[in-house]
């Protein structure tokens, strides 16, 4: 009788992880000599394939050990549903090639008495993702009719001609909360927030939504692994937000499942859109998704046209010292340390401010750096 020839000793999902971690750097030297050498991936793709890729090796890295206290197919679950807007079929095939060749040779240069166990593993979390992003992105196939199909696309049309119909009757930044409150209502939502993005900064505040004090307490800056999902212009579904959104916020908020939708209009991103349901958890499809999207882009072109009645054309003249206060708001500065810079009183200083808000027209300092980069005088 034969015996097996190849026995090896399963390890755990938290054992991968600290592999992971402990040769982060390496792998991340591998992926990039293989993506760079893959004849198979067209230019205008790597781009897309480095995110995955990159996303991916974080997202494993980025865990506390003992934190990890559930199976590894619901925590690989929230890292696909997150980037399946930017997923296609060969973008995967060519992100698991890569990842796959890059531990391999790790593994080959490391002679790990735990090889087998490794590789074994890793092929198990991709047949895991293989087999969710089949799920997600092919539901099962049921016959539709073709009059069910013409229902449905009418259902989308006449939603998003609602929705150009509110655009086109509402006058800038002033009636954004209604706009959103009608959001919630035409796509059946219990809560919609409008969290506002500074790119030069990477940072992002609450701006509008229900609970306005919580909205508004929200901000700070994106970490890489945030980049790497929200950063990629398309709407993100997180059916389990705790490992991009820290746990003070999501008990502040009651968060279960919720979707983000960015605002872009021509690659600015002016922000987000996050839809939830108080609490409740819920699934998507991909139509609503691609729905949400359209959604993204009419409300970055309706914020580009109509913001606070700041025209791009506007010929704004400044002094030399409210130049010099502009660009320094853009970094940062506080009126302390501008005064300090400076040698004025921060009395003055804040003059220089409000001076720089009434000629933009601008609510606070934030909106005043918005103003500057888009009228041109902020490079």
């Amino acid at each position: 009788m034969t015996q097996p020839s190849h026995a090896y000793e399963e390890i755990s999902f938290q054992q991968f992880i600290l592999f992971i971690k402990s040769h982060n750097k390496q792998i991340e030297k591998n992926i990039n000599i293989y993506l760079n050498l893959e004849p198979l991936i067209l230019e205008n793709e790597r781009k897309m394939i480095q995110t995955l890729l990159e996303s991916f090796l974080l997202f494993l890295s980025a865990p506390n050990i003992e934190d990890i206290n559930e199976t590894y197919d619901k925590y690989l679950e929230t890292w696909l549903q997150s980037h399946l807007p930017i997923l296609n079929v060969n973008h995967f095939s060519m992100f698991r090639l890569i990842f796959e060749k890059s531990i391999v040779t790790l593994m080959a240069n490391l002679k790990h008495a735990h090889t087998i166990s490794i590789l074994m593993f890793l092929l198990s979390i991709f047949s895991h993702l293989i087999h969710s992003y089949n799920k997600w992105m092919y539901v099962e196939p049921m016959q539709l009719s073709k009059t069910h199909e013409e229902n449905v696309e009418l259902k989308r049309l006449q939603l998003l001609n609602q929705l150009d119909e509110l655009l086109i009757n509402s006058s800038g930044i002033k009636d954004f909360a209604f706009i959103l409150k009608k959001c919630e209502e035409f796509f059946h939502y219990k809560r919609c927030v409008f969290y506002a993005y500074i790119p030069w900064s990477n940072q992002f505040y609450g701006t509008i939504g229900l609970e306005l004090p919580k909205v508004q307490s929200m901000r700070g800056q994106l970490s890489l692994k945030q980049s790497f999902v929200f950063n990629s212009k398309k709407p993100v579904f997180l059916k389990n937000p705790h490992l991009y959104i820290k746990k003070e916020h999501i008990t502040l908020f009651n968060l279960s499942s919720v979707i983000f939708v960015p605002i872009v209009h021509d690659q600015q991103v002016f922000g987000w859109l996050t839809f939830d349901q108080l609490g409740e958890e819920f699934d998507y499809s991909i139509d609503e998704l691609t729905l949400l999207e359209q959604v993204g882009k009419r409300l970055g072109l309706y914020l580009s046209r109509k913001d606070d009645e700041v025209s791009i054309g506007t010929d704004i003249q400044l002094t030399e010292r409210e130049s010099m206060i502009l660009n320094l708001l853009a970094e940062g500065y506080n009126n302390k340390k501008m005064a300090e810079l400076l040698q004025l009183s921060e009395h003055t200083i804040r003059d220089y401010v409000s001076s720089l808000m009434t000629k933009f027209k601008a609510k606070n300092r934030t909106q005043v750096v918005v103003y500057g980069f888009r009228l041109g005088l902020l490079k």
